[in-house]
């Protein structure tokens, strides 16, 4: 398998652009960090835990992770931030060579939507471990990240629920706004680079706005925040490609929580040059993989007797080392092997897509490579991603109810962990053959054993070396029982 060279120390904070597809305007750029360079478009794992579920840091370099991701939210309470930088900083914490890139806590907290109050100066809010009342604010928020380490920091930011009003919208955008400048002068480390994040909604006016604000304050490098909340993919695209084509170009453009292969073929076409989604994984872990002919799920049948790989123009170890029969055989087990396997192999995906993409562009061929691959790349049915959820966001309701008024840590404890199980109950209503019947796998003639028939030579195939939160599922999984 392709290897990235090891990583520059000391390397200074500086984004270039390589190259830029004539028809498109996709970008093909570095981004030098401490911990070494990172080369775009990229796909970024995410650890939330300051772990990628299920794989060792080895394993990541190994199938090409250039940078991953770790939740602000999550390792404040538990570990906590001066645990981890009182064992060295979250590089050393996790022993990870290479970049690292932490959310301010903004999504998460928004998350949390009957456990916080929101006001001027930040959030407070319920933990969801143990019911205790803890406050984020802008200047906390780069505080604890700060202790944390990483290379890439976020501004705390306020993520607006889907559908709100526009005047709601707009509240929302300006406090982020403030709250982006409080975060600014928040800083003391130069040695992380902290990125502004933009906000408004799907109105194209507030973009506008945000984008032009946050630009003006110089941040060295931007989010596009506020999209896969439950907007439509087209909604999402067009936001991003608005935005990117607002913000500085010698700066780095991050599309938040969004991470599926179309979102990265659409995305990069659109100006962006990094992502991040936790679907790779879960998909993963819930018997699905991805192909270039798109999901293909491995607990049917059909797959019981395939002698042959996962995917045949795949070089994971997944792919380079068992049966398709086998990972079929270990999911209808419940074998933890068999989420670590199809976890490689999706996160392998990414990355070679990742490349295979820099290489079109640095070739001047993305618009035909773009083509070409969502030509052949089906898609999860947009109607089916929107009932499942309805289904996701009703489970939530129910819960949600009991937390009104609940003012003792203990029953707001009890109550988070009944949302937290109707949570994982939705996830797995995502999951079940109904919702694996109308989307559907990659379904196609030829090929015994494989669903999606033969798929065609990767495109740049000899040139996939790697030179470098949507909100989880969404009913676009298809597989057997749900694995958190």
């Amino acid at each position: 398998m392709p290897t990235i060279a090891p990583p520059e120390s000391s390397a200074p904070f500086a984004f270039s652009v390589e190259a830029v597809d004539p028809e498109t305007g996709a970008r093909a750029g570095r981004f030098n960090t401490p911990h070494g360079p990172i080369l775009t478009p990229c796909f970024m794992p995410v650890g939330t835990q300051a772990t990628v579920k299920s794989l060792a840091p080895e394993e990541l370099e190994a199938l090409g992770a250039q940078i991953v991701l770790a939740n602000t939210y999550h390792l404040s309470l538990r570990p906590g931030a001066e645990v981890i930088a009182g064992l060295g900083g979250l590089h050393r914490f996790m022993s990870w060579r290479r970049p690292i890139l932490t959310d301010s806590g903004g999504f998460q907290v928004f998350s949390l939507a009957h456990l916080r109050r929101l006001d001027e100066e930040g959030v407070t809010f319920r933990s969801h471990i143990d019911g205790s009342e803890q406050r984020l604010t802008p200047e906390r928020a780069v505080g604890i990240q700060e202790q944390l380490g990483a290379d890439v920091i976020m501004a705390f930011d306020e993520c607006i629920e889907y559908p709100a009003a526009p005047g709601r919208v707009r509240e929302s955008m300006e406090r982020t706004h403030r709250w982006a400048e409080r975060c600014r002068r928040a800083q003391t480390r130069t040695d992380q680079a902290l990125f502004g994040i933009v906000q408004g909604g799907v109105h194209d006016d507030l973009r506008r706005e945000s984008a032009r604000v946050l630009a003006g304050l110089d941040f060295p490098g931007y989010a596009i925040g506020g999209v896969s909340v439950g907007e439509t993919k087209e909604d999402c695209w067009r936001v991003a490609t608005l935005v990117s084509s607002l913000l500085p170009a010698a700066r780095p453009r991050y599309l938040m929580g969004v991470g599926s292969p179309e979102d990265l073929a659409q995305g990069v076409a659109g100006g962006v040059d990094l992502f991040d989604c936790v679907l790779p994984t879960r998909l993963g872990r819930n018997g699905a993989i991805l192909t270039d002919a798109g999901r293909v799920t491995l607990t049917r049948r059909r797959w019981r007797d395939e002698a042959g790989p996962l995917d045949p123009t795949c070089d994971c170890y997944t792919c380079t080392h068992f049966s398709a029969a086998y990972v079929h055989h270990l999911f209808k087990a419940e074998e933890l092997l068999a989420y670590r396997l199809a976890s490689i192999h999706n996160l392998r995906y990414m990355a070679r897509i990742s490349a295979r993409m820099r290489l079109a562009i640095l070739e001047r061929r993305f618009g035909p490579w773009r083509r070409s691959f969502l030509a052949g790349y089906r898609v999860a049915d947009e109607a089916a991603r929107q009932v499942q959820r309805e289904k996701r966001l009703a489970a939530w309701t129910v819960q949600r109810a009991r937390l009104d008024g609940v003012s003792s840590p203990s029953g707001a404890t009890q109550a988070a962990g009944e949302m937290a199980a109707a949570f994982e109950a939705a996830d797995a209503a995502e999951l079940d053959e109904a919702v694996v019947e109308a989307n559907g796998d990659a379904v196609g003639g030829g090929g015994r054993g494989r669903p999606w028939g033969p798929l065609p030579a990767a495109q740049g195939s000899g040139g996939d070396r790697v030179q470098g939160g949507e909100p989880e599922g969404q009913g676009e999984v298809a597989g057997g029982r749900a694995v958190p």
